[in-house]
């Protein structure tokens, strides 16, 4: 598109009915996307804390719209793909998929499901070159420099890479997982299940939980269900089982989306406040930072751990307790604890902007402080807060999986990573090592890779920051090494 002035002043809806084309076709191709799997997408907004809608005004209407969508058939369900069958020994696999084995139906499935997920993703990607090369009027601006060194940095795709699968982990774990939550944790009694019993040579009906009690990996290699196995039952357990019997996959995508709940709300949390108070104490100085300094102090000298113990036990019974059975209100106290050390990032950044220009000539054109903030110093510190906020995700996520360690975080039936570790830590010498050990490789994994992203993203919106300074020397050394080899 032309660079001329008046390009500029064109309303970006003008811009697309000049030429319609590359933005219909984009979107035609993201409204398929988004419709074959809108039900497994509407369930993963709507089942979210909604289940506390009831208990106020209109609740109810909110919770069974949301019930609704979540009813809808997606393409890669597991109605579409199922892996829960029996097996004939004449006849093979009943009820799965194409009459293959559970392991492979479920295999098929969770590929499908990833490769839609990374699919969306790069149609995303799509939509924003599609903008840049057809409808944004300028040719280059200083975001391309960072997307283009995020493109280069190793380090941080690897993270980006992992986040993402974690996601998609817990957007999709009704569909991810071999069973589902409802028959295999929350009300196993209520479902059965069919399996061929070889001792009466016919297919029998039993109780998913009675299933589970037979199923349990307690440490006993006999009787030990674990990783990438069957049960006596026929059941498929890609991570094996729980002492209690029930399959540790179903509990891991589950427990991921209570993760990520709680992880994304208290960092929300902390990052409005944090932003708030670093532009107000820039801004004003004085007193006003002064009064927050010592508030943050004062929140950062008070033990974490007594704090949640305490919130805790004053909130039991509240409505606030029961959402996600102490999910909400960790997140909460999470989100109001973590806050001063989010802002101790940003208030450096902040002050730095304060004292520029533009701060200066709008105060004197006698702009609104509100105005001021939000325009002129609010983008500045934007890319700050994405980088430690990705950071600080994981280290909220590794914390509510130690407090559920402690029995002091999300309390049963809702699954929680942090649980399955300390559910597994009488065995973790025993044929049952599966039940600690996969949990705490996931959270390491979750955790490190949060840090690769916001290592990723602070090169990217910094090229002087260290590691983009090594990888520019190690670049400079390459080039340096190719001229002298070309002399010679």
């Amino acid at each position: 598109m032309s660079n001329s002035s008046t390009v500029e002043d064109v309303p970006f809806t003008e811009r697309i009915q000049e030429n319609p084309r590359p933005a219909l076709l984009w979107l035609a191709v993201a409204v398929v996307l988004v419709a074959v799997e809108f039900g497994a997408i509407a369930s993963f907004v709507m089942n979210l804390p909604w289940d506390v809608l009831p208990a106020i005004p209109g609740g109810s209407v909110v919770a069974g719209i949301g019930n609704a969508l979540a009813d809808i058939p997606t393409l890669l369900s597991r109605d579409v793909i199922p892996n829960q069958g029996y097996h004939l020994p004449s006849q093979g696999w009943q009820e799965t998929f194409l009459g293959l084995s559970p392991a492979i139906a479920w295999f098929i499935r969770v590929v499908l499901i990833y490769a839609y997920a990374f699919l969306a993703l790069f149609w995303v990607w799509r939509g924003y070159n599609v903008y840049r090369t057809h409808y944004r009027y300028a040719d280059w601006t200083p975001r391309d420099d960072m997307v283009d060194r995020l493109r280069g940095h190793r380090w941080g795709q690897f993270g980006l890479v992992i986040v993402v699968m974690f996601v998609v982990l817990a957007m999709f774990a009704p569909a991810l997982g071999p069973t589902t939550v409802e028959q295999n944790i929350q009300n196993p009694y209520s479902y059965q299940i069919k399996y061929y019993d070889s001792g009466t040579q016919s297919v029998q009906q039993v109780t998913a939980g009675m299933a589970n009690l037979q199923s349990g990996s307690k440490g006993n290699s006999q009787t030990n269900v674990g990783p990438m196995s069957y049960d006596d039952y026929q059941r498929f357990h890609p991570f094996g089982t729980l002492p209690s019997g029930k399959d540790l996959f179903t509990f891991m995508a589950a427990g991921a989306r209570v993760s990520l709940f709680i992880g994304l709300l208290a960092m929300g949390i902390s990052g409005l406040l944090a932003v708030a108070f670093a532009l107000l104490t820039a801004y004003y100085k004085g007193l006003v930072d002064l009064a927050v300094v010592l508030s943050s102090d004062s929140i950062m000298a008070l033990p974490q751990l007594m704090i949640m113990i305490l919130l805790s036990v004053v909130f039991r019974g509240t409505w606030i307790a029961a959402v996600y059975n102490g999910g909400l209100l960790l997140a909460l106290i999470l989100g109001g604890t973590y806050w001063p050390y989010l802002w101790r990032t940003l208030r450096g950044p902040a002050m730095q902007v304060s004292e520029q220009e533009w701060v200066d000539a709008a105060r004197s054109f006698g702009q609104r402080p509100r105005v001021t903030m939000q325009k002129h110093m609010l983008p500045y510190i934007l890319g700050y807060l994405l980088v430690y906020a990705s950071m600080n995700l994981g280290g909220i996520i590794i914390a509510v999986a130690g407090l559920s360690f402690l029995g002091i975080g999300v309390n049963p039936p809702t699954p929680e990573w942090g649980r399955a570790v300390a559910a597994g830590q009488s065995y973790v010498t025993t044929a049952s090592w599966h039940i600690s050990l996969i949990p705490g490789i996931l959270i390491v994994l979750v955790v490190t890779a949060f840090n690769a992203l916001g290592d990723g993203i602070r090169d990217a919106v910094d090229p002087q920051s260290q590691g983009a300074q090594g990888e520019d020397a190690d670049a400079a050394g390459a080039e340096a090494s190719a001229a002298g080899g070309g002399g010679a």
